[in-house]
């Protein structure tokens, strides 16, 4: 798929996000989690990438299924900068 610039910064950023889930990427974007593990080997460098790996790597927030009910979608008064 293509994306715009902004586009790819922002699946960057939901992905980089501890709470946002690859579900809700899939919802807005339509990539799975092994096209969005793709896109960051790609659109990363190298030792960003290893560092986003590790970061996610069995993070229960990151799998609706997996995450706790107790975790809810917080909203972040910076987050959607114009």
């Amino acid at each position: 798929m293509k994306f715009s610039d902004a586009d790819l910064s922002r699946i960057i950023e939901m992905a980089w996000e501890d709470r946002t889930p690859f579900e809700a990427i899939y919802t807005l974007y339509h990539l799975n989690e092994t096209q969005v593990i793709a896109l960051m080997r790609k659109e990363l460098k190298p030792s960003s990438f290893r560092l986003w790996r590790k970061r996610m790597n069995g993070r229960t927030t990151k799998h609706l299924q997996l995450r706790d009910p107790k975790v809810s979608r917080a909203y972040c008064p910076t987050q959607y900068k114009r």
